[in-house]
């Protein structure tokens, strides 16, 4: 396993690998060539940040058959995506606000997240596992109310993109087959997803090989795979935890 975060101590920011409980300071970018030095500190002793710092966050929808067959969705047959704004991000351990524009419902959605590592524009499938930086959890919240709330245009981005509704982390796992994971989330103790990643439609390099033919993706973006079933509302002083073995736990209050 080799797990990269970014953390905040002694007020700078650093990356590094995590070293069980250690993070082993590296130098350079995470994305090319850093290097370790000698420096380490207890993880305990940092603050954990978002892994990456996203130019965008490109999510999927409808990405996985068990939940298309729960709301009698045909399979899409390419991605169907939105952009979250990259205000939204969030990193483990930091509280999610409800917005004070909005009164409604607010739930969570427990996904895997792609971290690009290179820019990435027009490859094939069978390279883009050479742009594929690593893995990590997310919790893709929403203000589930606003999507159809106007009948002539579904405000996915404005549901999605509210401060703090981008939280992924705390880490990113380089050395790992998502194919064989499974996501859980866990609210209050209990609980509420468990579905496995084999069950996804667009596996994670058609979705880096299909999307850079629409857009270019930059070192840092993050691609949420999409959530399946088990989707549900927070209320106020909720704990929920996105849970991926392999990768990590990210694990966030909502105020």
């Amino acid at each position: 396993m080799a797990k990269w975060v970014r953390v905040a101590h002694q007020g700078r920011e650093y990356i590094g690998k995590l070293e069980g409980d250690t993070v082993r300071v590296h130098s350079g970018s995470m994305f090319a060539g850093a290097e370790a030095t000698s420096q380490a500190f207890p993880l305990a002793a940092a603050k954990l940040l978002t892994p990456s710092v996203p130019g965008k966050i490109v999510a999927l929808i409808d990405n996985y058959h068990e939940l298309l067959t729960k709301l009698d969705h045909a399979v899409p047959s390419e991605p169907l995506y939105f952009l979250k704004g990259n205000n939204s991000v969030l990193a483990h351990g930091e509280t999610i606000r409800a917005p004070k524009s909005y009164g409604g419902k607010v739930v969570y959605e427990g996904e895997l997240g792609i971290v690009i590592g290179r820019r990435t524009s027009g490859v094939i499938e069978g390279d883009a596992a050479r742009h594929i930086f690593g893995y990590t959890c997310i919790n893709d919240v929403t203000a589930i109310e606003i999507i159809a709330k106007d009948p002539v245009f579904a405000q996915w981005t404005r549901a999605k993109s509210f401060d703090t509704f981008g939280v992924f982390g705390p880490c990113i796992e380089t050395e790992v087959d998502p194919s064989k994971l499974t996501v859980k989330t866990i609210l209050n103790g209990q609980e509420r997803q468990n579905y496995p990643l084999s069950d996804i439609v667009f596996p994670p390099e058609k979705l880096v090989s299909l999307i850079s033919q629409d857009m270019t993706l930059e070192a840092g973006d993050v691609i949420a795979c999409g959530s399946s079933v088990g989707v549900g509302s927070m209320t106020p002083g909720s704990t929920v935890s996105v849970e991926i073995e392999g990768v990590g736990t990210l694990t966030n209050k909502f105020e």
